[in-house]
């Protein structure tokens, strides 16, 4: 298949799938080494044609396509799409909707936790995909037959798995319980991450509050840095480094030289002492004004409501057909076990009706569980 290389082949094309419903979106990225994924190829497919997209084109501008993403009148659908809709809002500030992902979809089917796109295609495609081309370089021009064939089938077949998922839901009167999901996911917030938040991918990796101080500082540092070089973060400092400068809070160059996970030679440049800066300044924080719940890792629950509560979840996921992962994490079990009015789904919307109610009544000892022919039964205490 001939990829659209011309703006007029792509104003054509865009054009006609903005007649459709809905259409079938994929991309093809490398991001090894930079900070930004590169784009390197979409798919996108509508109930009767497939084109694929070359960024790479020169010349080629890619505002049809961001347009019709934004084309409030057709659904667009990924499967396990965070990723792809991380590029299109780091390229434009771009974020289509309406979206329709298929795996959050079919997790509230009952297809498990993280389902692949393979296993749904298997299922209810009747297609059997072939994998090996997935993590070859779609940087590299031109494209071998066999890349060209997989990239197709990842949208060609989404068709019909959107289209027995969708029914599912409508069939069972599930279809507002991907709302949620589908705002978290075209939320701005979901992919401008701010580099005083980028602590946060680190933070069960420290204890002590001086710790989790250097940790916020240095975190923030390297995200920067790592924008500002377009580089992985790991370029900058790997994350056993960020850790390893946090729990021995070096206070100069010699000192941090002498950490295992720091480079021979790496304290005497530039970063070394944008490094110990950034010790300092967590050093000078007040640890009483750290975020919540995190100065010491621990919160205020018994264990044991939690582990009733995820026998309750589980439970429920088996009889409702809904994965876990739709309802809670463990660490929404833990903020219910700590506190009636926690701040997790869970708690809210048909979560709650489904789910957060009973946990609720089981923490106060007014639900029981048993078992009975073999199964986990729940009854009022």
């Amino acid at each position: 298949m001939p990829m659209i290389t011309s703006n007029a082949a792509l104003t054509e094309a865009c054009t006609s799938l903005a007649r459709h419903p809905f259409v079938t979106v994929d991309t093809e990225f490398m991001r090894e080494s930079t900070y930004y994924p590169k784009l390197c190829l979409i798919q996108i497919a509508s109930p009767d044609a497939v084109h694929l997209i070359d960024p790479l084109a020169e010349g080629l501008d890619l505002a049809p396509f961001l347009t019709l993403m934004r084309n409030e009148k057709v659904v667009k659908v990924f499967h396990s799409g965070r990723q792809d809709l991380e590029i299109l809002w780091h390229m434009d500030k771009c974020i289509p909707n309406p979206v329709f992902d298929t795996q959050v979809a079919a997790m509230v089917c009952g297809y498990g936790d993280s389902v692949s796109y393979e296993q749904l295609a298997h299922d209810l495609a009747k297609a059997k995909i072939d994998k090996s081309s997935r993590f070859t370089d779609w940087s590299r021009r031109p494209l071998s037959d066999a890349q060209l064939v997989y990239a197709t089938s990842d949208v060609t077949h989404l068709r019909d798995v959107y289209k027995a998922l969708a029914g599912k839901l409508a069939e069972t009167g599930r279809t507002h319980w991907l709302e949620d999901e589908m705002a978290i996911l075209t939320s701005p917030s979901t992919y401008d991450l701010k580099p005083q938040d980028a602590w946060m991918r680190l933070r069960g990796r420290v204890r002590k509050p001086k710790e989790l101080a250097i940790l916020i500082e240095l975190a923030a540092w390297r995200e920067v840095e790592a924008r500002n070089r377009d580089v992985p973060r790991s370029r900058v400092l790997k994350d056993d480094a960020v850790i390893d400068v946090a729990t021995s809070a070096p206070r100069s160059v010699e000192a941090l030289g002498q950490l295992r996970s720091i480079p021979s030679g790496f304290e005497r440049s530039r970063a070394g002492g944008d490094i110990i800066a950034a010790v300092e300044r967590g050093l000078g924080r007040d640890l009483k004004a750290l975020p919540a719940n995190e100065r010491n890792g621990r919160k205020n629950f018994n264990p044991a409501t939690v582990e009733l509560l995820k026998v309750l979840l589980k439970m429920t996921c088996e009889a409702e057909g809904v994965a876990a992962k739709v309802i809670a994490s463990v660490d929404d079990l833990e903020s219910i076990a700590e506190s009636d009015s926690a701040d997790v789904p869970a708690l809210t919307g048909w979560r709650r009706e489904l789910f957060g109610d009973r946990a609720l009544a089981l923490k106060h000892g007014k639900l029981a569980l048993a078992m009975r022919e073999g199964k986990v039964v729940a009854f009022p205490a």
